[in-house]
């Protein structure tokens, strides 16, 4: 018998991460709530920096991607060698995995944490721990409770998807104070800039203080360019060191940097968008919520909503009820939310239509 090539052990064990749906049915109008983007698209400036970027495209891009972190830096106040940027802040997430993770050593995530968490720990070789959450919210004594003398990595997700939920700033210094010094504190702030909480902070100002507490954010919420595939990471420059020995020399093309430098600085373009989260964050669930359905309280961009397990009337029906009227939500069975579906704050008119389908669908199931 012929041997075959084999991955390595524990490869086959990782869940293939399956991306929210896309699709309408034919002749109906599309309204893409299943995957957190923004209604409002990428900012005109972006797209005019990205057009431009088509010049000398046989000239490899820029791999430091220093017009990029220059711009973060100068909007938020940051050295600019404590910066590193990714395809995507999810190959981040794997650098660090890769880069401090041995087989056999363990990284601490919450029950209902982003799915890609499992996913570098496990492509590293090490075991991931489960945290259990309370009322859909990291508990930082669970995670603490589960450190080892094997623990390596902790990753939090602040505000956490898919729940919307969120730990305050003083929870998250509590975790970091309780943590040793050798595990590392990855803050995942995809979601930072809906956040209008007092109590909130990303995690600059943690990062700035300490030698094992990283940040990661992305471009592909508020700005828009999920497309082009765009994260940073804020982090001790011995972490920045790390992470630039193993990354990809070119992991940014160039349309990636220039679209983000001019996305980045297009503040006009943010606050819309923050003010129209804000806006729907306060109407969309309150309506759900008055047609008696249970709506997660949520500080980001999206809200989960649980269903009952009455047949016909479950997730799985709501989700196709609203799919064959375009509106397109995401289960989140995966997550552990197998009767809950995830769905972005769109455009007025599509957050408007959800109102309204959810509210057909509760009484044609009467």
């Amino acid at each position: 018998m012929t041997n075959k090539p084999t991955p390595k052990a524990g490869i086959m064990d990782i869940e293939l991460y399956v991306p929210g749906k896309s699709n309408a049915p034919a002749g109906v109008k599309l309204h893409k709530l299943s995957s957190n983007e923004t209604p409002f698209g990428a900012s005109p400036k972006a797209i005019e920096a990205f057009k431009a970027s088509a010049e000398n495209l046989e000239l490899y891009p820029d791999g430091t991607a220093s017009e990029l972190r220059q711009a973060i830096a100068e909007q938020y106040g940051l050295n600019v060698d404590n910066l590193i940027c990714g395809n995507g802040s999810d190959e981040l997430l794997h650098l660090m995995a890769a880069c401090y993770l041995a087989p056999g050593d363990e990284a601490i995530y919450s029950e209902h944490g982003f799915l890609v968490y499992e996913i570098v720990i496990k492509e590293a070789g090490g075991l991931p721990i489960i945290a259990r959450e309370r009322n859909n919210t990291t508990d930082v004594d669970a995670i603490l409770n589960a450190v080892s003398d094997k623990t390596k990595l902790v990753y939090i997700a602040n505000p956490n998807n898919p729940t919307g939920t969120y730990l305050p700033f003083n929870e998250i210094r509590r975790l970091r104070d309780g943590l040793p010094d050798h595990v590392i504190l990855v803050l995942d702030a995809a979601y930072a800039e809906y956040v209008r909480k007092n109590d909130y902070e990303a995690g600059i100002e943690l990062v700035s203080k300490s030698d094992n507490v990283v940040m990661t954010r992305t471009f592909s919420k508020i700005h828009g360019l999920a497309a082009l595939r765009v994260g940073w990471m804020y982090a001790p420059k011995e972490i920045i060191d790390v992470l630039n020995r193993v990354r990809s020399p070119f992991n940014l093309n160039k349309a990636a940097i220039s679209a983000g430098a001019a996305a980045i600085r297009d503040v006009d373009h943010v606050a819309k968008s923050i003010a129209h989260n804000e806006k729907w964050l306060k109407i969309l669930p309150k309506a759900i919520g008055d047609l008696g359905l249970e709506v997660t309280p949520s500080v980001a961009n999206f809200i989960m909503v649980s269903f009952s397990d009455a047949v016909g009337k479950t997730a799985a029906d709501a989700d196709q009820y609203l799919s064959e009227r375009g509106f397109i939500t995401r289960r989140i069975t995966s997550y552990g939310f197998p009767n809950a579906l995830r769905v972005s704050i769109g455009s007025d008119e599509a957050n408007q239509g959800v109102i309204d389908a959810l509210t057909e669908f509760l009484r044609e199931t009467k």
